[in-house]
C-alpha cells in the first residue's frame, strides 16, 4: 500500500491545479515544493510578481493619462525601488494565502523540501530542518517548472549584472539599463522600464524577436517602443560584457559599445529537475533540463511518472500549465476528463501588451489558404480615444472560403484581456459574421472587433443566401383602376 495515490513534485501553476483536481476526486495527494513557501515560480519570481511590478509602474508612473496631460506628466515625482516593492510583497502574500487555504479546503497536503527520487514508487524528500523522509505513491507529477539560465560567461554580481530573478529585488531604479535577452521576460522588463523612462537597450543576438507572434503586429509593436525611447538592438550577439564598479560594459561583436548602470540577463531558462536523481527511474532531459512527455496525457516514457508546466518546455505559460497540471492529474487518476481546447491565448504583458490566437498570417500563407485581413485601430473607437489612446491594433484573419476566424493578433491596452472573445468564437468555429451582426457595447474597446470584422467582411463576396434583396414597389391600386377607366 502506497502513502499516496498521487505525489507531485512543485506547487507551481501546474502542481497547484492538479494538487487541488486530484483533492476534489477525493484522493489521497501531496504536494512537495523545495522553496519555503507555496507557490513556485509563477508567485515568486515570475508571473505574479512581473505583471504586479507593470501595474505599479504604470500607476504611479501616469503613463496611461500621458496622452492627455503630455509626455512629462506624472503620478507621482519621485518614485524609487520601495515603491515597486511594495505592492509586490502584498500580491504575493495574498497569492501565498488563497494557495494555502485551496488546499486546504481540497485535503491536499503539503510538505516543504527538496524531492529525490531512489527508485520508481519512492521518494526521499531533504527537509530545511534536516529530516529525511521516504513516502510511496502510486502516481507521481513533475511540476517543478524552470530556472535563470546564468552562463559563465556572464559575471553575475547580484547588484548591477543580475538574473530575471535577482531583478525584483534591486536597491535602486538604474538611470540606464541593458536588457538581453528578447524573449518574453526580456520584453516585459526593458518595456516596463522604459514607461519610467529609464533608459533601456534590450539586446537580442538574433535578427528578430518573439518568433511566434504575427510579423506585422511585431512591426507595430516595435515602433510603438521605439517610440517610447526603448533601443531595441536586433542581430547584435554580445562579445564581452565588463563590471566596470558602479556601471556596466558591454562590447557587441559588430564593434558596438553600450554602457549602463545595470544589466539584466534574460536570455533563457532550464528545467528545474537536476536534483530529482531521474536517472534512478529511467528519465531524461533534453540539454536544457526539460521532460519529454505525450502532449495529450502528459505521461512521460515511465507510465506512472507525469510532467508538466513550463518543466516540459513550449508553450511555457502560466495558462497552459494550469491546464495541463488538471488533465495530467485526471489522467493518472484514471478519471475522464475534457481534453485541452486546440486554440489557446498567448499573452505578453509589455508596455503595450501583445496577445495573439489562432493562426498568424505568415502561418495562413504556408498553409495556402486564401484570407483576408480586417484591422482596428483603438485610436479610432470612441472608447480608445476616451482613454488617450495614441495606439493599439487588433488584427483579425479571416478565410475566403468557408468565412470561418483564423486568428486574431492585438497590440495594446487590454489586449490580453479583450484576446478570449476571439478564443471563443475560433473554438465554436465561428465565422466573421458574428462580428458583424452582433451588437457590442458603446463605447469600448471591444468595438474594435466588429469595426475589424466589417473591414474583412466588406471586402469579401458576401454568399447568395445572406444577400438582402429589395422587394418591387406593390402597385397602386387607384392608378390601377384609372387606367383600367381609360
Amino acid at each position: 500500500m502506497h502513502d499516496y495515490d498521487l505525489i507531485i513534485i512543485g506547487s507551481g501553476p501546474a502542481g497547484r491545479s492538479a494538487g487541488i483536481q486530484a483533492g476534489k476526486l477525493g484522493r489521497k495527494v501531496l504536494v512537495i515544493d523545495r522553496q519555503d513557501r507555496l507557490g513556485g515560480v509563477s508567485v515568486h519570481t515570475g508571473t505574479i510578481p512581473s505583471k504586479t511590478l507593470r501595474e505599479t509602474v504604470l500607476n504611479l508612473s501616469g503613463w496611461r493619462e500621458r496622452a492627455f496631460y503630455g509626455r512629462g506628466y506624472r503620478a507621482k515625482e519621485d518614485i524609487d525601488a520601495g515603491d515597486l516593492k511594495a505592492r509586490l510583497h502584498k500580491t504575493l502574500d495574498h497569492e501565498v494565502d488563497v494557495l494555502e487555504h485551496q488546499f486546504a479546503r481540497n485535503h491536499v497536503d503539503t510538505l516543504m523540501g527538496e524531492a529525490r527520487f531512489i527508485d520508481a514508487n519512492k521518494i526521499e524528500v531533504s527537509t530545511d530542518a534536516g529530516e529525511k523522509l521516504r513516502l510511496s505513491a502510486a502516481k507521481f507529477l513533475i511540476a517543478t517548472g524552470t530556472h535563470t539560465y546564468r552562463p559563465t560567461s556572464m559575471p553575475f554580481n547580484g547588484k548591477t549584472i543580475l538574473d530575471s530573478d535577482e531583478f525584483l529585488d534591486i536597491d535602486e531604479i538604474p538611470r540606464s539599463l541593458v536588457v538581453v535577452g528578447a524573449g518574453v521576460i526580456g520584453v516585459e522588463y526593458a518595456t516596463m522600464f522604459a514607461a519610467l523612462d529609464v533608459r533601456v537597450t534590450l539586446i537580442e543576438p538574433r535578427d528578430s524577436f518573439l518568433d511566434y507572434i504575427d510579423r506585422h503586429t511585431i512591426d507595430e509593436f516595435t515602433h510603438h517602443v521605439r517610440v517610447m525611447g526603448l533601443d531595441l538592438r536586433l542581430g547584435s550577439p554580445i562579445s564581452r560584457v565588463e563590471d566596470a564598479g558602479k556601471h556596466v560594459e558591454v562590447t557587441l561583436e559588430n564593434g558596438r559599445h553600450v554602457r549602463a548602470e545595470m544589466l539584466l540577463f534574460a536570455a533563457g531558462r532550464m528545467g528545474a529537475t537536476e536534483h530529482l536523481s531521474l536517472d534512478v527511474v529511467g528519465l531524461e532531459t533534453d540539454k536544457r533540463g526539460r521532460l519529454t512527455v505525450d502532449r495529450k496525457t502528459y505521461q512521460t516514457e515511465v507510465p506512472h511518472i507525469y510532467a508538466a508546466g513550463d518543466v516540459i518546455g513550449h508553450p511555457s505559460l502560466a495558462s497552459t500549465s494550469i491546464q495541463q497540471g488538471r488533465v495530467a492529474s485526471c489522467h493518472a487518476l484514471e478519471t475522464p476528463t475534457l481534453p485541452e481546447s486546440p486554440w489557446f491565448p498567448y499573452g505578453i504583458y509589455s508596455v503595450p501588451e501583445i496577445s495573439t490566437v489562432g493562426m498568424s498570417e505568415e502561418e495562413v500563407q504556408e498553409r495556402g489558404i486564401p484570407y483576408e485581413v480586417g484591422l482596428a485601430r483603438f485610436r479610432e473607437t470612441s472608447r480608445g480615444h476616451i482613454m488617450g489612446l495614441e495606439h493599439g491594433m487588433l488584427k483579425m484573419l479571416v478565410s475566403l472560403k468557408t468565412r470561418r476566424l483564423l486568428g486574431v493578433q492585438i497590440v495594446g491596452e487590454g489586449a490580453t484581456e479583450l484576446i478570449h472573445i476571439a478564443q471563443a468564437v475560433l473554438n465554436l468555429k465561428g465565422t466573421v459574421d458574428y462580428f458583424v451582426e452582433n451588437t457590442f457595447n458603446y463605447p469600448t474597446l471591444a468595438e474594435a472587433y466588429r469595426i475589424a470584422g466589417l473591414d474583412a467582411f466588406n471586402r469579401m463576396p458576401i454568399p447568395e443566401e445572406y444577400r438582402v434583396r429589395r422587394k418591387p414597389p406593390k402597385a397602386d391600386g387607384k392608378s390601377k383602376a384609372g387606367s383600367q377607366e381609360k
